[in-house]
C-alpha cells in the first residue's frame, strides 16, 4: 500500500508506519515524518515495497505543451493547445487547457468551443525532438534497458543499479525527474512496479509529477476494481465488446479462463488473461523494434476529388520515405488512413511484392486503396503508412525473374529520390516538389518565391 502525504501537515495514520523517500530531493524520511528533513516538502511517498521495485514507466507531462511554456514563460499561467489550425486536431494540450475539458486528438473546433481562450501554437517537431533526445540520454545514464515508446516516455529496468546509483530505484528515478525539472525545465511522472503493464498503469494515475508504486501484494486487490479499459491495448471498440459480453471490470475477466477467452478475443485474450491477474512477461527491451512508420495530413476543408487526394498522397508518402531511410528501416505493406466528414475512421492495407523504403513504390501500392474508396465521400484527412518493417539491407530488391538485369527506370526514379533528399535535407521540405504533389494544374506556392507568370496565348 502507497501512503502519499502531498500537502500532509501530519504524517499519515492509516496503515504500518513506513519510512519513505521526498519526491523533491530523493532524501529518506522517517516513518513518523510530515515533511523532508533535508528540504522541508511535504511532497513524500511511503510504501512497503518501495525499496524493492524496479520496473518504472516515465512519461513527460504535457511534453510539446510544457516545451512551449518553456522557452516563453508568459505563457505558464495559460491554456497552451499545441496542434494545427481550426480543421486540424489537438496534438497536445497544457494541463490548464485540460481543465476545460481539452484532451489530445480531439477536433481543433471542439477544442476551442471548449476553451476559446486558449493560446494556439503549431507544432515543432524539431525542437521537440531535441529535448527528447536530451531526455533520452539522461535515462541511459540510470541503465542501458531503456524501451522508449514515444518522443517523451519510456520503460526502464534498474534491476541491480542499486551499488551504482547508492540508492533504490525509487530513489534514483526521483533525482531523474528532479534533473529534468532544473537542466531541462519539464516535469514528468513516475509510474513504478514489478511489470511493464502495472508501471504504465500506475504512471497514468498521478500527473502531473506524479510518482505512483504499484507492488505485489496489493496487485490484485488493485485491478479488481478497475475497468477493463484500463488494460493497455482496450481501445474503445473492444471495450465495447467485453462490455456486450458481461466483461466491465478486471474482476470480471478473472472468472473467464484463458482458453475461453483466447477463443472469443483471439491473441488479445492471452493478455487480457495474464494481465488481469497483474502478470506481464514481457522484458524491458531496448532494441524493441519500431512497428510502423507513418504520416498523416487534415485538409483546411473536406476533400472528396480523387485527383485533389492523390496530390495529398504524394507528399505524404515521400515523408514516410525519407522516415524510413533516417532509421534504416524498410516497409512490407502499406496502410491508407481517411477520416469521413463525420470523423468516421477507415483504413485499407496491402501487402507489397517487394519490402522498400522509396515513395514511388508506396505511393503506387497504397493509391489503388485510395481510389476504391474515393467514389464521392468528403474525407477531412488521409494518411499512409509502412509497417512489416525490416532492416534496409533488404530493401528494393532485384527482379526475381532477371536477377542480374539492372531496371534502368527503377534505378534513375531511386536515384532522382536520393537527390531530393539530400536537397530537403540542407534547404528544406519545399525546397524541391514533384508534379505529382501539385493538385491539378496548380502549382503550389514556394516560400520565399514569387507566383508563377500567367501564361499568354500566342496570337495567329
Amino acid at each position: 500500500m502507497e501512503f502519499d502525504t502531498r500537502g500532509a501537515d501530519r504524517p499519515t495514520d492509516q496503515g504500518p508506519e513506513l519510512s519513505g523517500l521526498c519526491r523533491d530531493c530523493g532524501a529518506a524520511v522517517p516513518a513518523k515524518a510530515a515533511r523532508c528533513p533535508a528540504c522541508s516538502s511535504r511532497r513524500l511517498t511511503r510504501h512497503a515495497e518501495l525499496n524493492t521495485l524496479s520496473i518504472a514507466h516515465i512519461d513527460c507531462d504535457a511534453f510539446y505543451a510544457s516545451v512551449e511554456k518553456r522557452d516563453n514563460p508568459q505563457l505558464a499561467d495559460l491554456p497552451v493547445i499545441v496542434g494545427g489550425g481550426q480543421r486540424g486536431v489537438v496534438s497536445a494540450c497544457c494541463y490548464v487547457a485540460r481543465l476545460y475539458g481539452v484532451r489530445s486528438a480531439m477536433p481543433m473546433f471542439k477544442a476551442l468551443s471548449l476553451c476559446p481562450h486558449a493560446v494556439v501554437l503549431p507544432p515543432n517537431m524539431r525542437k521537440y525532438q531535441t529535448v527528447g533526445r536530451e531526455v533520452r540520454a539522461m535515462m541511459l545514464e540510470l541503465t542501458p534497458l531503456v524501451q522508449p515508446l514515444s518522443i517523451d516516455e519510456a520503460f526502464l529496468d534498474l534491476t541491480g543499479t542499486e551499488r551504482l546509483h547508492g540508492g533504490s530505484p525509487a530513489r534514483s528515478l526521483i533525482l531523474l525527474v528532479r534533473r529534468l525539472e532544473t537542466e531541462i525545465g519539464i516535469t514528468a511522472s513516475i509510474g513504478l512496479s514489478y511489470n511493464k503493464f502495472l508501471a504504465k498503469v500506475a504512471s497514468d494515475l498521478d500527473k502531473p509529477r506524479g510518482f505512483k508504486a504499484i507492488g505485489r501484494a496489493e496487485a490484485l486487490d488493485f485491478l479488481a476494481s478497475q475497468p477493463v479499459g484500463l488494460i493497455w491495448g482496450v481501445g474503445d471498440a473492444l471495450r465495447r465488446k467485453l462490455e456486450q459480453d458481461g466483461i466491465s471490470t478486471i474482476a470480471d475477466l478473472r472468472e473467464r479462463d484463458e482458453h475461453h477467452l483466447m477463443k472469443r478475443y483471439g491473441v488479445m485474450g492471452r493478455r487480457l488473461f495474464r494481465f488481469a491477474r497483474g502478470e506481464d512477461l514481457r522484458t524491458v527491451d531496448p532494441n524493441e523494434e519500431t512497428k510502423s512508420v507513418s504520416a498523416e495530413t487534415t485538409f483546411r476543408k473536406d476533400i472528396a476529388n480523387l485527383d485533389d487526394l492523390k496530390s495529398r498522397l504524394w507528399p505524404l508518402c515521400e515523408t514516410v520515405a525519407r522516415r524510413l531511410k533516417a532509421q534504416g528501416l524498410v516497409g512490407g505493406s502499406v496502410t491508407l488512413k481517411l477520416k469521413t466528414g463525420d470523423f468516421r475512421l477507415v483504413t485499407r492495407s496491402r501487402k507489397m511484392g517487394s519490402p522498400t523504403q522509396m515513395a514511388d513504390p508506396i505511393f503506387h501500392t497504397a493509391l489503388p486503396l485510395l481510389e476504391r474508396e474515393a467514389t464521392g465521400t468528403l474525407f477531412r484527412l488521409i494518411g499512409v503508412g509502412c509497417a512489416d518493417l525490416t532492416e534496409s539491407d533488404r530493401a528494393d530488391p532485384p527482379d526475381l525473374l532477371h536477377p542480374n538485369l539492372p531496371d534502368p527506370e527503377r534505378t534513375r526514379r531511386d536515384q532522382v529520390e536520393r537527390t531530393m533528399d539530400t536537397i530537403r535535407d540542407r534547404l528544406g521540405e519545399t525546397a524541391v516538389v514533384k508534379g505529382r504533389g501539385w493538385s491539378g494544374s496548380a502549382a503550389p506556392q514556394l516560400p520565399g518565391l514569387p507566383p508563377p507568370a500567367p501564361r499568354r496565348r500566342k496570337r495567329r
